[in-house]
């Protein structure tokens, strides 16, 4: 069970609901984000399970220039001198396919921490054919929703590309997996390892509030509320999965 993680009270929270791997990003909201040094650095300092860390330099596509490209490599370079346990990425063509020249690129510069393909996977214009590019290019694992809004909606294609992988990667269902599907989800694709966030909503701890300012753009969060993993529903989806 991979909990993915954007803030420390997220990522103890995970541990200690029975998480076995995080995923390290910032910004939730947006898909998530390369995560600051800093963050890591405390993670890695307070948890023990394995901590894999998301370079993503911004929202939006995965169509990066050459010098998004160059600060993936450096911020690669300074997750794993600062104990990153496996990198997480995803870089695509104009036409939908793994870019795999840039792919290649950035595997060199993280081995020989393990790599997995985000659900950049999920925007790709022929999920057989990415596939085969991601195992060939050396691609330890894969996450995604197949291709749909949610792993529960995209289980058919999961349950195919299971098949497809034939060992040779691992497929991970990843997107809007909860207590309530975690159980057709596993039974339906034969995957034994699964992703998620398990957050709940917590109400900020600020007595003083102005409700007229927002720190963000159109489509925000409010300012006085803040979402983070929960140990309970981790533990729930855990149980679930188990007895699965």
């Amino acid at each position: 069970m991979e909990v993915c993680v954007d803030c420390v009270e997220s990522a103890i929270n995970a541990e200690k609901g029975g998480a076995t791997s995080l995923e390290l990003c910032t910004s939730l909201l947006e898909g998530g984000l390369t995560p600051s040094i800093g963050l890591l650095r405390k993670v890695k300092e307070i948890v023990d399970i394995p901590v894999f860390v998301m370079i993503r330099p911004r929202s939006g596509d995965f169509l990066y220039t050459g010098l998004e490209i160059e600060v993936m490599k450096e911020d690669i370079s300074c997750c794993k001198e600062n104990g990153a346990d496996g990198i997480v990425f995803g870089i695509l063509t104009r036409e939908g396919n793994v870019d795999k020249e840039r792919c290649l690129d950035l595997i060199d510069v993280a081995r020989p921490l393990p790599v997995s393909f985000h659900r950049a996977f999920d925007l790709t214009s022929n999920w057989k054919d990415a596939l085969g590019v991601l195992i060939n290019l050396g691609f330890e694992r894969v996450l995604t929703s197949g291709q749909d809004t949610s792993a529960l909606d995209g289980l058919p294609v999961i349950r195919d590309m299971v098949q497809l992988a034939a060992d040779r990667i691992l497929v991970i269902p990843a997107g809007g997996i909860s207590e309530r599907n975690i159980e057709r989800i596993l039974e339906g694709s034969c995957t034994t390892e699964f992703h998620c966030s398990a957050r709940k909503s917590f109400d900020s701890a600020m007595i003083y509030r102005n409700s007229r300012v927002s720190m963000g753009g159109a489509i925000s969060l409010p300012e006085y509320t803040h979402k983070v993993t929960d140990a309970v529903k981790v533990k729930s989806i855990r149980d679930i999965a188990r007895h699965t």
